[in-house]
């Protein structure tokens, strides 16, 4: 190989090699990260006195209270409803568009049980009787049908109440 060549190849290399140099992209910047999502709202519970924790929905509003469970088909042992008043009084509850078997546990305003209704069957036709504790109550917490006599819940039993958002009670 001549000189002249050996020459020319060697500046064609350089040229190549500083091409390609310059063609490699610099690594990208960092994409900046996206903001944290808010965290989700805690889940209210409530804990039986054997330990069994059941995540509830919250009915707070005379809407809410009175759409209850009402048209829920299915209901996991693990799930339920409470309902949070104000104030003690003669609560009545029915079963009309019902379609599942429920307990009402009647708590006074410390969240002890002061009544039991067990495993109240869906109303299929009017009038639908009405359901309510021995002696005012605060709140009602409705759970799967046989769920309290599955976990031996009695009047006089204390149930803890863990989650509720702030400023929902006192």
């Amino acid at each position: 190989m001549t000189r002249h060549l050996r020459a020319a190849l060697a500046a064609a290399a350089l040229a190549l090699a500083l091409a390609c140099k310059g063609a490699v992209s610099p690594p990208p910047e960092a994409a900046p990260a996206p903001p944290p999502e808010p965290p989700a709202p805690a889940a209210t519970n409530v804990v039986f006195p054997d330990g069994w924790t059941v995540q509830v929905d919250l009915a707070l509003t005379p809407e809410q209270q009175a759409q209850g469970l009402m048209f829920v088909k299915y209901l996991p042992p693990d799930r339920g409803m409470l309902f949070l008043f104000a104030e003690d009084g003669p609560r009545s509850f029915w079963m009309k568009n019902c379609f599942i078997h429920l307990d009402m546990v009647w708590l006074d305003g410390g969240d002890r049980v002061v009544d039991i209704s067990r495993d109240v069957p869906p109303c299929e036709k009017d009038p639908c009787p009405n359901y309510g504790p021995s002696r005012p109550a605060r709140n009602v917490l409705e759970v799967q049908g046989g769920l309290c006599a599955a976990h031996k819940l009695a009047i006089g039993d204390k149930l803890v109440v863990v989650g509720l958002p702030a400023g929902v009670r006192p």
